[in-house]
């Protein structure tokens, strides 16, 4: 049942109240505060004498469609193999990205383009925003079916301010290189998760595992959220980097890397499962680590035989994380990881952060020659040396670490609130307590 109707009826005022806060709040300070930058401005635009083609949307807003569909659509369908969950697997995320584009669109305006007491945004913006959005839908996943609505707008609210300033830290302040996000997206978000789960644990959850299993259509589902995924992430890795080789350059790092990782996939699936056959669960995150693994390094002269190493090694990783540790996870460390973002997000994104750490460590003059000024200005102009870009590298790792695990510690505490409705523990991994039609589809 999904409940009293006295209960019913009180949960439609929470989340109804908080979306209409929301965007009460972030549109007031979109009107305060944001404009259009200069090759999205009208009078700026054609003020300086410039072609069409030169404006910085035919250049990127390719890489941003495929970013938009990964967030949408990927992430969306990959949470959808919970065979009673498919509504608020695809709706939850819908809400949340619409929700953490706006929000995070704010956050990192006044941390990277405030300028004259105004918030610039363009294409870019839009990329930098979707990113913002994909650590939030990577957390969602260590909660999958265990929170509710406003539980989960609350905690995007929460992580997008910190996510905005662990990235400031990195970028700006340190100058860290992270162009695909292994330590600011994919090790963040992962962490984050992680500890809100932690936080968030329930004994209980542990006798509803046959709730929290895939049925044939639902595996099928979250198999073409993998797909959209595996097929854009070179986009993703190589929107936001230097124009002309480093972007060519990380989109073949990236998709070289994605085919070892899948091909390793497949080999330790069948390696360790059961009479040799392959286990979806594997299949639908495993090939993807890949891309997360590169992520640091998919700008830098990783080599393509690198790309291949590190994605073979990625994939390995994440298909025993799925196989051995997960379990551990959750009855010695009492973290209930639903989509085993350790596994596809953690674990790889802190390899990948390491391998930027080499990669940057073995970067000369000769390897990079005039290139080394785009990808690492600060040795190009010597104010740093490899190494010292190598030993900056491993301490933004720590500080994303430490950022992530003290936000999910908060965020768990400010979701913990009884005022906030979490489902109880009857009712975890079900649509019926949220969607119109979910009871006829959960007992179909």
């Amino acid at each position: 049942m999904a409940g009293s109707p006295r209960r019913a009826a009180g949960r439609r005022l929470p989340l109804s109240v908080l979306c209409l806060l929301l965007q009460g709040a972030t549109a007031i300070l979109f009107a305060v505060f944001v404009r259009y930058n200069d090759e999205t401005d009208a009078a700026l635009w054609h003020g300086g004498n410039h072609s069409s083609a030169d404006n910085e949307f035919y250049f990127r807003y390719p890489s941003f469609q495929d970013v938009h569909a990964m967030v949408f659509v990927g992430f969306g369908f990959l949470m959808a193999f919970l065979q009673r969950y498919g509504f608020s697997s695809v709706g939850f995320t819908f809400l949340l990205a619409a929700f953490a584009l706006q929000w995070s669109t704010l956050i990192q305006g006044f941390l990277h383009s405030f300028h004259g007491n105004q918030i610039h945004v363009g294409v870019e913006s839009m990329i930098n925003a979707d990113f913002c959005a994909g650590t939030v839908l990577i957390s969602f996943g260590a909660v999958l079916g265990k929170t509710g609505p406003v539980q989960l707008l609350l905690m995007a609210l929460l992580e997008v301010a910190l996510f905005g300033i662990n990235e400031f830290v990195l970028l700006s302040l340190l100058g860290v290189k992270d162009a695909g996000g292994s330590m600011t997206i994919h090790t963040f978000g992962a962490y984050f998760g992680l500890v809100l789960s932690r936080v968030l644990y329930r004994p209980q959850l542990e006798k509803s595992a046959h709730r929290r299993g895939s049925v044939y259509h639902s595996d099928l589902f979250a198999m073409i959220g993998t797909i959209f995924l595996w097929i854009f992430w070179p986009s993703f890795n190589s929107a936001p980097t230097t124009l002309g080789d480093g972007q060519h350059r990380t989109v073949l790092n990236t998709y070289y890397s994605l085919t070892a990782s899948t091909l390793s996939t497949f080999a330790l699936s069948s390696l360790v499962g059961d009479n040799g056959r392959l286990d979806m669960v594997h299949v639908q995150n495993a090939v993807l680590a890949g891309g997360v693994v590169v992520g640091t390094s998919s700008e830098m002269m990783l080599t393509p035989f690198g790309a291949l190493a590190a994605g073979f090694l990625a994939g390995t990783v994440s298909t025993l994380g799925y196989k051995f540790f997960t379990p551990i996870l959750e009855s010695k460390f009492k973290v209930q990881d639903t989509c085993g973002i350790h596994n596809l997000h953690g674990m790889p994104g802190i390899l990948g952060a390491l391998l930027g750490v080499l990669v940057a460590g073995l970067a000369t003059h000769e390897a990079y020659g005039d290139g080394l000024h785009s990808v690492f200005p600060l040795i190009a102009e010597g104010q740093r040396s490899a190494t010292s870009q190598a030993v900056y590298q491993l301490f933004g790792l720590f500080v994303t670490l430490t950022f992530a695990s003290v936000g999910g510690g908060l965020g768990g505490l400010l979701l913990k609130l009884p005022c906030l409705d979490a489902p109880p523990d009857s009712q975890c991994y079900e649509d019926q307590i949220y969607w119109e039609g979910g009871r006829t589809l959960a007992h179909s």
